[in-house]
């Protein structure tokens, strides 16, 4: 662990860390802890830095590189904030011919970021999945959770700003 202070680690934050230590303290002791702490700690805090995945491995007397293994095996862990919307884009292969490259560069162009990253204002997370089970309905993309099928990178532009909107104070 480094010695400087990140304010984006929730083991600065004295609320997010009583978090994190009730989380360890309620599932340490169950079989296959590793993965409900996890998983917990993932929907509660929203992402696991690599401090706390050493806090974690240290707390539940695990190697880090089997919590490591963990977080970066599974695409349902970040390792940073996502922003308050996330956008998936279905990169599946009825999505992929359907016309996904072109949306992900539309979204690049309304947003002006690449998948994996955050608007500066923190409110929208650019993701690529695999199939979101949707083919029927392809190219899809998930925001925040509602799969919106049949999508064009012009309709993705109303979308998204659409969404960006409601954000905007009144």
């Amino acid at each position: 662990m480094s010695g400087t202070t990140n304010p984006t680690d929730p083991l600065q934050n004295a609320a997010q860390k009583a978090i994190i230590d009730a989380v360890i303290k309620q599932y340490a002791k169950l079989p296959g802890a590793t993965m409900v702490v996890l998983n917990t700690l993932q929907e509660k805090i929203g992402y696991l830095t690599k401090p706390m995945q050493e806090y974690i491995a240290k707390s539940l007397g695990v190697p880090i590189s089997k919590i490591h293994g963990v977080v970066s095996f599974y695409s349902f862990f970040t390792t940073e904030p996502r922003g308050k919307h996330l956008v998936k884009f279905c990169i599946g292969t009825a999505c992929y011919v359907g016309g996904a490259p072109q949306l992900i560069d539309k979204a690049k162009q309304v947003l002006g970021i690449e998948p994996g990253q955050t608007t500066p204002d923190g409110l929208v997370t650019l993701e690529v999945c695999r199939c979101v089970g949707a083919c029927s309905a392809a190219p899809v993309i998930v925001i925040d959770e509602v799969n919106h099928g049949r999508m064009q990178p012009q309709r993705f532009a109303n979308v998204i700003k659409d969404v960006i909107q409601v954000e905007a104070p009144v």
